[in-house]
């Protein structure tokens, strides 16, 4: 088996990819292209044990698995345009590289806020440089911390100020609720009473008008005339789809890269895309393309994605059926947890207290049209497990569109 197969990108995604591209068959070469100068690492404990101090470099880095020995890595350069019809990358180093197949999985970067300000002091948590940069911050004493952002990342990174010591940390967010898009109300009021409890302050209700300070922020200013002051932001407002190097190839880019049923990019059969930058359909749920943060899909999407394309070069007409993930994520916030099974997202205007109490450990259903779209435990242990034991049923059901 001749040809190359090009992968786009060096994180989590692209490794599985890789991995699975070999898994599926393919024996010909595979290069993966990558701007961070580091072997694909797992981001989550950034905003957790990392930031705290807890989890060095080594214990975030994976390990390939033995198949993919052979994959060539060129790492610390990036793709910066293609041309899909000519089936070529162009990489920041002035080097162009030809293939038969395209793997996207470029990703994300954190999305930032345009306000007028100062930029010192003011952070993001997306790669292993971030969280170090970071941490050197909260462990100053006497800092005082704003996250701008309630959601996942906003509300892990005050969970682990609070617990390595900062004076003050507040929480802003234009919502009522941290973590109200994803999970509703219901949840939210209780994730606000948690955070209170254990010394994390929020401001919710109003978005930042302006950073103060002049060569370093040393305040920030809300919408509706709150000052705070802050020695420290830290900037978690969503995410931008890392997918310019892509433009002017006929591909909608609107909201990452769209692809059909089968990862699979413009209508384009040698060119899928994997992880958080595909914005695919889901059979299980409604079929309107959306893009899935969450860890797990970096490598269901690599797994489908990998025997698609093998299919399509080496002339194999096997349709595979329809990619049809059942998302999964978790959060780690002080000393609770937060597990998801499904789609909560599609279930928020029906949300029923399944196991426990609201008080401690709590499972929560998400339905729509009367069926199970996801189920969300908030507490210990106990709580992530009942939530598991959703997993099959969310599993075997029907699908919604059914």
């Amino acid at each position: 088996m001749s040809g190359r197969i090009l992968v786009a990108g060096a994180s989590m995604g692209g490794l599985r990819a890789a991995e699975q591209l070999r898994a599926a068959g393919w024996t010909g070469a595979i290069t993966v292209v990558g701007d961070e100068p580091h072997m694909p690492y797992n981001r989550p404990p950034l905003s957790k044990e990392v930031l705290a101090g807890k989890a060095p470099f080594e214990s975030l880095a994976f390990t390939p698995k033995a198949a993919a020995a052979d994959v060539e890595w060129r790492l610390g350069t990036k793709a910066v345009a293609a041309r899909l019809d000519e089936r070529t990358v162009e990489l920041d180093d002035g080097s162009s590289l030809s293939y038969d197949g395209l793997v996207v999985a470029t990703g994300m970067r954190p999305r930032r806020l345009r306000c007028p300000g100062p930029l010192a002091g003011r952070h993001t948590v997306r790669t292993l440089a971030d969280a170090q940069g970071l941490r050197d911050e909260l462990i100053r004493p006497g800092v005082r911390v704003v996250v701008v952002g309630a959601g996942f990342i906003g509300c892990e990174v005050a969970a682990t100020a609070v617990g390595l010591g900062v004076r003050e940390v507040t929480v802003v967010d234009p919502l009522p609720l941290p973590m109200v898009g994803p999970l509703g109300d219901l949840l939210g009021h209780e994730l606000l009473k948690r955070h209170e409890e254990r010394g994390v302050c929020f401001a919710l209700g109003a978005g930042v008008a302006v950073f103060e300070g002049g060569d370093r922020v040393t305040g920030v200013v809300l919408g509706d005339g709150t000052d705070l002051p802050a020695d420290v932001v830290v900037e978690s407002v969503g995410s931008v789809a890392n997918v310019e190097w892509l433009d002017g190839n006929g591909l909608d880019l609107s909201d990452g890269v769209l692809t059909d049923e089968q990862l699979r990019a413009g209508g384009r059969p040698e060119v899928v895309a994997v992880g958080d930058v595909a914005r695919f359909p889901n059979a299980r749920y409604d079929n309107v393309p959306r893009r899935v943060e969450h860890w797990s899909i970096a490598t269901d999407t690599a797994k489908h994605a990998a025997k698609v394309l093998v299919a399509h070069l080496t002339s194999n007409d096997v349709e595979l059926a329809p990619f049809a993930p059942l998302p999964t994520f978790w959060s780690d916030q002080h000393d609770f947890r937060l597990q998801s099974f499904g789609a909560p997202v599609l279930g928020k205007d029906d949300m029923r207290v399944l196991e426990g109490d609201l008080e401690r450990d709590v499972l929560v259903g998400y339905h729509t049209g009367g069926h199970l779209a996801g189920v969300v435990a908030l507490g210990g242990q106990a709580a992530a497990m009942s939530a598991a034991r959703y997993r099959t049923q969310l599993l075997k059901q029907p699908a919604l569109t059914a």
